[in-house]
């Protein structure tokens, strides 16, 4: 069939990495899915939690499902979801460390006998022997119809600051510290992490140009992001996945009063950031909704704009290479 909607990750990296594992829980779920097995699907998550005794979860873009029924429902609904009458699962990336499991993988979608692709992060917190206690879904926005541009973050912070660049190694520790741990962004500091031949993107819809690619280009994305980041906007990161390839971080917002006045809502992400073979980045894959607050129908979200505005919101950020905890409003 004909692709009608292409996305970038498969553009940019049309051969999948080398050694994914083809049974790992959630890639196993999304081949029940597709194959239209919900109860097979539910059957990979456990009645409860091994230490927490609470019910597995699965978390979308769309809506939390908690417990196996509500788990089952997900499975059945999720082709729908998309407005589609049937699914192939394409992995492309894999990311296992300290009990959790990512794939990245492009979802076709069959839609009036053409492929429309979608992007997708998924990452699983594993169980004992390969269970799921929970799943969360990331892609953009735009690929799931009806959907408005707002996703409460999915973590609660326990400290309104930067997380610790120690607990990362390597090109990894190296960014995040350059991009969020100075007084401002150290946009030459970025680069010299970078492989010459250094990928952004994967997750967008592919419209046909060119990649931001090479030192020029990836200096006029970080010189952008330096006019916010990290006096206005900053990511706090709540879960580590590196396997010495790839580091993959699910994070969370924390904005300042500067970047509420330039109409930033807080909300959560996910991003994966690939070594090349000398140990610099060379790849950087972000799936988030940044700067898209203006399109977010606040009368189809369970959150008020009042109340989203002040999660995980201080008055200000401090210079300095550190971050102090900050009274919150």
């Amino acid at each position: 069939m004909e692709i009608r909607k292409r996305a970038e990750l498969d553009v940019l990296y049309p051969e999948p990495q080398k050694g994914i594992m083809q049974d790992s829980p959630e890639l196993l779920l999304m081949k029940r899915i597709a194959e239209n097995d919900p109860a097979g699907a539910a059957e990979l998550f456990p009645d409860r939690r091994q230490f927490s005794d609470t019910p597995p979860a699965v978390d979308t873009p769309y809506g939390r499902y908690e417990g196996k029924g509500q788990i089952r429902a997900f499975a059945e609904g999720f082709i729908a979801r998309f407005e589609a009458d049937g699914l192939e699962i394409v992995p492309k990336f894999q990311t296992r460390s300290g009990g959790r499991s990512v794939t990245e993988m492009v979802l076709n979608f069959e839609v009036d006998c053409m492929i429309d692709q979608v992007p997708m992060f998924v990452v699983a917190d594993l169980g004992c022997r390969e269970t799921l206690e929970e799943v969360r879904f990331y892609t953009h926005s735009s690929f799931i119809p009806h959907l408005t541009p707002y996703r409460k973050p999915l973590f609660t912070p326990a400290h309104l600051e930067m997380g610790d660049p120690g607990l990362m190694t390597g090109a990894v520790r190296e960014y995040y510290t350059a991009l969020h741990h100075m007084p401002r962004v150290d946009v030459e500091r970025i680069l010299r992490s970078m492989h010459p031949d250094c990928v952004f993107g994967g997750y967008a819809l592919y419209r046909g140009q060119e990649p931001d690619k090479g030192m020029e280009a990836l200096r006029r994305v970080y010189t952008g992001m330096a006019s916010y980041i990290p006096e206005k906007v900053g990511m706090r990161y709540e879960t580590l996945i590196d396997d010495g390839v790839t580091g993959v971080i699910e994070w969370v917002h924390v904005i300042s009063d500067q970047g509420r006045e330039l109409g930033r809502i807080p909300m959560g992400g996910i991003a994966a950031y690939m070594r090349g073979e000398d140990g610099r980045l060379i790849s950087i894959r972000i799936s988030d909704y940044a700067w898209m607050e203006k399109e977010i129908d606040w009368s189809r979200t369970d959150t008020t704009e009042e109340e989203a505005g002040r999660i995980n919101t201080v008055r200000e950020f401090p210079a300095g290479v550190g971050r102090k905890r900050q009274e919150t409003l």
